[in-house]
């Protein structure tokens, strides 16, 4: 696959067209046609807006910019270089090594704890017992006569507890309800009025005297990316501000909410982060 440089320049010649003609057309300097005819991606800008460039030349020679792009792809993926494997991976069967040695550590300790565990119980069944073995005979016989004695002063008719929850109780005969005075009705006090607080959305509008590369970014995390043609309008809403990258700063102006904002500057200048509205707007 050929370098993008090479690419550029081969379909430049064989339309017959020069550099000038492109970068008047397509309002890009021409220092930046010729880095890109070159190969030299350092003057270049971000990748993003180097790339708007690139669509913006194939379409002034009317040419599909895709298999330029794929050049330029190929040629950053070459300048970055290949992957280097990381030592994570080399140091994985160490580190399993490391939990096998401890499995049978670990293992021993839950045994120690399941030990401990049953001792408990047994001491605490042991010490129960010990306990109910050392009361006196006369103590218990006097609880249970105690108890004996208890359910026998209740009268016959008292149900006992578990009657009480086994047998339901007769619902009571219905009551005449008792003749009551009307009660005049309360006066009828005014509803609070409605409070009102819409936040009022940012309609942003961009219009264009040159070709112009352009990136939104609304509220919601979308992007939109594309290069305006002369003469045409883009608008966005949003209820927060804009975030905009421009390539061609002065073949934009923008209006928000019907209000023109200031000029952005000349003529070919890139703007890599511009927030609408600013603070003061």
């Amino acid at each position: 696959m050929p370098s993008v440089g090479s690419y550029l320049r081969g379909l430049r010649q064989r339309r017959g067209v020069s550099l000038d003609e492109i970068s008047r057309s397509t309002r890009i300097p021409q220092r930046y046609l010729e880095a890109l005819e070159g190969d030299d991606f350092a003057p270049l800008p971000a990748p993003p807006f180097t790339r708007g460039f690139i669509r913006a030349y194939c379409q002034a020679l009317h040419e599909p910019p895709d298999e330029a792009l794929a050049c330029y792809d190929a040629d950053r993926a070459g300048r970055v270089g290949p992957h280097v494997a990381q030592p994570h991976d080399a140091a994985l069967p160490e580190s399993q090594s490391l939990r096998e040695s401890r499995t049978p550590r670990e293992s021993r300790g839950r045994g120690v704890l399941l030990v401990s565990f049953v001792m408990l119980v047994v001491l605490g069944a042991a010490l129960f017992a010990v306990t109910l073995a050392l009361q006196p005979p006369g103590a218990r016989r006097t609880e249970q006569r105690t108890s004996e004695s208890q359910s026998e002063a209740l009268p016959t008719g008292v149900p006992t507890e578990r009657q009480r929850t086994e047998d339901p109780s007769p619902s009571p005969p219905p009551r005449t309800p008792a003749a009551t005075a009307p009660i005049p009705p309360a006066p009828a006090t005014p509803a609070p009025a409605a409070v009102t607080g819409v936040a009022s959305s940012y309609r942003l509008v961009a219009r264009t005297s040159e070709l112009t590369w352009v990136r939104v970014r609304t509220e919601d995390g979308r992007m939109s990316e594309e290069n305006i043609p002369a003469g045409e309008i883009r608008e966005w809403v949003s209820n927060r501000p804009f975030v905009l990258s421009i390539g061609n700063a002065g073949g934009v102006t923008l209006e928000l909410n019907g209000r023109r904002l200031p000029p952005l500057g000349p003529s070919g200048a890139v703007i890599a982060r511009l927030v609408v509205p600013t603070e003061g707007q």
